[in-house]
This record gives C-alpha cells, structure tokens and sequence, in this order.
C-alpha cells in the first residue's frame, strides 16, 4: 500500500475522480470528495485558471497539461479509462470538441460517472452563454427575495448558486449514479445546472405560496428580515445578534429574558405590526453590547446567535469543542462535512506531480 493510501480515510476511499480545473461550484464539489476519502486528480490547465485557493484545493494530486494538443489529450484519456468519476465545468460543447466528450470516454470506459457543472445548464437558449452565480439565482426567484428594506437586491455571496445549487447537486447526483451503477454496472451523464439546483432549494417556498403561509415581497416574508422575531439587531457596541424565535414559546422565552414590554406579547402574526415591534426591539438591544447579550440568552430556548466575522467564527466555544474548524498547513479551514461514526474523512494536503507521476495509486 502506498503512503498516499495510507493517508486517506473516509467513506469514498478507494474512489478515483478526474476533475479538469475549474472556478467555484466544480473544485468545490471534488473538496467534498477528497474530504470524504476520494482519490482525487486534478487536471491543470497552462497558467492556471487564476483562481487558487489552498483550503478548496486541498487533497488533490494536481498535474499540468495541455490539452489543447495530441499528447495531452492522449494523457487524459488514459486518466479517464482508469477513473470512476470525471468532474468538469467547461461550457457545453468545449469537451467535445476537444475530444474528451461523454460519448468518447464512455466508450472507452463504460462505467466512468461523468459530471458536468455549468450554471444554465447543457440545453435551453442560454446553455452557452456565460454568467455567474448572480445571474443564476436571478432567473430563478431566489435573488428577488434577498434584499434589504430598501434598494435593489442583494446578493448573498455565492452561497446560494454556486455552492448550495452547484457543487452539493454535483455532489449529490454523483453518489446516486455510483449507487445506480452497483445494481447496473454502467456509468452516465450528470447534467448538474446551477438554475436547477436553486429552483429545487426554492421548492419549500414554492410550496407554501399557494396556501398563503409566506410572502416573498420583503416587508411581508417571514424569512427574509421583516418579521421582528426572525431578523438582526445592532447591539450598543454596533455589534449584530440574530434573533430566530418563529415558534410561541421560543418568542415568549426571549421576550421573558429580554425584559420585553407588554405590547410584544401579543406574537408576531399581524405582519401590519411588524414595524413597530421590530423598533420596539431595536430600541431594547441597542442598550447593551453583544456580549452582554451573549451571556443573557446564548444557549437557552430563545432561539439566538451573534453575527460573528468569519475570521471569528472558529473561536466560538461551540464551533472549537465540535472541531469544525482545524489548521493545515497554517491554514484555518473547515473540517470535513458531514461527519462519520466509522469512516471518518480527512482533509489532506494537495500535492503537485509531474505528469510521469500522474497515475492512480
């Protein structure tokens, strides 16, 4: 046994993913993998894509080639015929006509998963065009419920398109189809889309819309930061705290800690008066600094959390007794997620080989 094999663990150990270098939602994807024990290889491409990141590129073996030529396609394939995944997130059309297509590796291996991860999708008049996680969640609905009291929406990072309805779909379809092909031997196609993704994360709303149980204009959205018992207060220190107390008895707790006044008791069902019972709120949490609300209501029934920074989160008592994050290589980093009793994943080092040193272990 290699030290390479030695040195992973996890639940996917002894699974071989090809990933072409990508930006976002692909290196992502083949993260979660590698966390998870995959045997991972990236293919680079020539002066990279510009987008290095040394906590989402971490436990990969990573080559250089060109395959825009003979001999680094050549190369790829041969990669192909020895993998169980391939992970790429190329436009549609670029892999074909490099000659690296589903259709040519497929025949070459038959039980090759091959996920493809673009933002529109491989059909529909926008496939080819470009466009970015903003342009995604737009089309989609998400974006139109994400803003603040006033102004244009807002854009929550990339979490919702890329990550959310990008890498963990990717992720998701891939296990099915190593699971479908236990009982039928065969590989396939992933069509992972970011708008597909998110429009299936939008499904709770779409849900509940027809019976009248959220609003997604903003001033009446339950979830979106208008309702006083779901949203952010600046504390006096202009620090943040997020209150989510949506149930009766979770709202009565934090109003009883909180000393609130009586007109608060009534809940928060009339979305009319929502305004001024989230001044009312806001004029009570100004009075004392995050802290102070900390060791009043963290860990009670109250439904509360600071707003932490990032580069503070990994100090939190309960993030540092979990261990979600560790340090690798002098980097801070989330620890592999989900967790497992018997096979836990490992967050391992990338590590640079030459294209003669390319091969699975």
């Amino acid at each position: 046994m290699s030290e390479a094999e030695q040195n992973r663990q996890g639940p996917l150990c002894g699974l071989r993913v090809l990933e072409f270098a990508g930006i976002g939602p692909g290196p992502h994807c083949a993260m979660l993998l590698a966390d998870m024990g995959a045997e991972v290889l990236r293919i680079d491409r020539e002066g990279g894509t510009g987008w290095s990141n040394p906590v989402v590129d971490r436990g990969r073996k990573v080559m250089t080639l060109d395959i825009r030529n003979d001999a680094g396609r050549a190369r790829c394939v041969e990669l192909a015929q020895g993998a169980d995944v391939l992970i790429e997130g190329f436009r549609p059309g670029v892999m074909e006509r490099l000659g690296l297509g589903p259709d040519e590796l497929l025949a070459r291996n038959p039980r090759l998963i091959y996920g493809r991860m673009t933002g529109w999708g491989q059909t529909g008049p926008l496939a080819k065009a470009a466009g970015h996680d903003i342009n995604y969640i737009a089309l989609t609905g998400a974006l139109a419920a994400i803003r603040g009291e006033s102004g244009p929406a807002v854009p929550p990072l990339n979490l919702v398109g890329d990550f959310g309805g990008g890498s963990l779909y990717l992720a998701v379809g891939i296990l099915a189809a190593l699971w479908e092909r236990e009982r039928s031997g065969q590989g396939q196609v992933i069509d992972a889309a970011i708008v597909d993704g998110v429009s299936s994360l939008m499904t709770f709303f779409a849900g509940l819309l027809p019976s009248g149980r959220i609003d997604m204009q903003r001033e009446r959205n339950l979830l979106g930061g208008a309702a006083p018992n779901y949203r952010c207060y600046v504390c006096a220190d202009g620090r943040e705290i997020a209150v989510g107390a949506l149930e009766p008895q979770f709202w009565g707790e934090l109003l009883q800690r909180i000393g609130a006044p009586e007109p608060l008791q009534d809940g928060c069902a009339d979305a009319a008066a929502w305004p001024e019972q989230g001044a009312a709120l806001a004029h009570l949490f100004a009075r004392r600094t995050q802290a102070e609300w900390c060791a009043l209501l963290e860990g009670t029934d109250a439904c509360f959390a600071p707003v932490l920074p990032l580069a503070e989160a990994a100090q939190h008592v309960h993030l540092r007794q979990r261990g979600v994050y560790e340090n690798l290589d002098g980097l801070l980093q989330a620890a592999p997620a989900p967790r497992f009793s018997r096979t836990p994943g490992k967050a391992r080092r990338t590590l640079r080989v030459a294209d003669t040193d390319g091969r699975w272990d």
